[in-house]
């Protein structure tokens, strides 16, 4: 029997034809001068015609699922006044807005300013340390004028850039000498790469760190080209296990801050001043990584005590690395301090051209370090330890005055609260100590499904996205680091947080 084919009737479709304006249409409108003339000409064409595409594709397959009544749906949503009867796009003004919003997103940009409110002031992925008044003044007259980067004016010759913080970090320090590179972790391979080149460096098993970002130490002195060589166990190591190792391979004794954990119960570690007189027997240099290094005792500000660099020194260490961006409140940087003979080789590595810091950095460093010449001053004029030491009064009072208009604004779905909560330095430092704080909690009324997950992205998509934490069914806003001049703009963008749930 012979096979029979079907024959498909053929597909009509009453749904209109689809035009939209021509380019040159869009360009010449005068609405769309300004965006010429902010964006450029180039720019808007090549954005207008991607939006008509992306408007034609969307009509086509519109069209195709369903005709008219398809399309109509499509129209609204592109936010486009087309006519659903002639599928022509008569309302050039409408499309000059979706253009003007094109080009909006596609200039912003990507690194914007947030607000900070997770409780974690040092925040490694929201900048770290804010910098004081004096420091983005510095930073700004760099932008803007040639600077003695490298030139000695006094002599009228070339100068070295270490040497225009040199003098303040030696003061603040009690140190021979010191050099900056681009952060702490450079330090550290800058250092290890140039004394311990092909030898071993002896190291706890409990200071083997990790930090953020998969930073371990031991990954570090592989890259640097040294020997780690592991005395001690996780949690006790003992003097003699140092005595032990110690050899004519040894390079350096080195001792690192165990930055975001602390092991309590049955340790036991070798503090620098029992272990640099060891050292010095064996003729064997010290290094100490102190991570988030601070320059004064911060005790006297009322929080928990963090070793300083000078008492480092004083303790015995040869060399100590330690970060800018954070307890030290500056740009981010690595700064090694020690004695002169063993700076002096490390500048004389050639890794430390590849990892110098530029103008900005020391523009932005220098009057930050300038304010530790005033530490009964500090409080007042250092942004990170005025953040640190803000009083839960001050935070109370502000919760007080933004829950009413963050309530009114989230509506019946959400409850909000002011609760006392408790913040953290973060980057490493002091892990286990926590600051008394004060903000807000927000929670779900009823049990819609992930109702704080789509709050929370509510606060991301603010023009200031807004960065809090979720922990224990509830949104906490920590307003431990909100300046009064920031609570306003938080209150003021509301409105549109209201807009986007309605």
């Amino acid at each position: 029997m012979a096979a029979t084919t079907a024959t498909a009737a053929p597909v009509t479709s009453s749904a209109p034809a689809i035009r939209l304006p021509a380019v040159h249409l869009i360009l010449s409108d005068a609405g769309c001068q300004p965006l010429i003339e902010q964006y450029g000409r180039t720019q808007t064409t090549d954005t207008a015609r991607a939006l008509l595409a992306d408007l034609r594709a969307r009509l086509l397959a519109a069209r195709a699922e369903g005709g008219a009544a398809s399309n109509e749906a499509t129209h609204a949503a592109a936010g486009a006044a087309i006519d659903t009867g002639t599928g022509t796009a008569t309302d050039i003004p409408a499309l000059l807005a979706m253009l003007a919003e094109r080009l909006q997103r596609s200039n912003r940009s990507n690194l914007r300013a947030v607000f900070n409110l997770t409780g974690t002031v040092l925040h490694t992925n929201l900048g770290r340390a804010l910098l004081p008044d004096s420091a983005v003044q510095a930073v700004a007259e760099a932008l803007r004028w040639p600077m003695n980067l490298e030139w000695d004016i006094d002599t009228g010759t070339r100068g070295d850039r270490d040497n225009l913080v040199e003098e303040l970090l030696l003061e603040l320090t009690g140190a021979e000498a010191a050099t900056i590179v681009n952060n702490n972790a450079a330090a550290v391979l800058l250092m290890l790469n140039t004394l311990a080149l092909g030898r071993e460096v002896i190291v706890s098993r409990g200071e083997l760190v990790e930090i953020g970002g998969a930073f371990r130490i031991p990954d570090v002195m592989t890259r640097a080209g040294a020997v780690l060589r592991e005395v001690g166990s996780t949690n006790r190591t003992h003097l003699k296990d140092y005595a032990e190792a110690a050899g004519p391979q040894t390079a350096l004794m080195m001792k690192v801050h165990c930055s975001n954990y602390e092991i309590t119960g049955f340790t036991k570690s070798v503090e620098l001043p029992e272990l640099a007189p060891l050292a010095k027997s064996h003729q064997i240099d010290v290094a100490v990584d102190l991570g988030s290094g601070t320059l004064v005792d911060l005790e006297q500000y009322g929080l928990p005590h963090e070793t300083t660099v000078r008492e480092t020194i004083a303790a015995g260490a040869d060399l100590v690395t330690f970060s800018g961006d954070k307890l030290l409140g500056g740009p981010q940087c690595g700064i090694i301090v020690g004695r002169k003979d063993l700076i002096v080789q490390i500048k004389k590595n050639p890794l430390k051209r590849a990892l110098r810091v530029g103008k900005l950095t020391l523009a932005a460093l220098e009057p930050v370090l300038a304010l530790y010449r005033a530490p009964d001053l500090l409080p007042e004029r250092l942004t990170t330890l005025k953040l640190l030491t803000r009083p839960a009064a001050a935070m109370r009072a502000q919760a007080a005055a933004i829950a009413a208009p963050l309530q009114a604004a989230l509506g019946a779905s959400y409850a909000v609260t002011a609760e006392a909560m408790t913040s953290q330095i973060g980057s490493g430092a002091l892990p286990v100590d926590q600051l008394p704080s004060f903000g807000l909690v927000i929670r779900a009324n009823g049990k819609a499904s992930n109702a704080l997950g789509r709050l929370e992205q509510r606060l991301r998509a603010l023009p200031l996205p807004v960065i809090g934490r979720v922990a224990h069914d509830a949104l906490w806003l920590d307003l431990r680091c909100l300046n009064d001049e920031q609570q306003e703009k938080f209150v003021a963008q509301l409105a549109l947080l209201e807009q986007a749930g309605a």
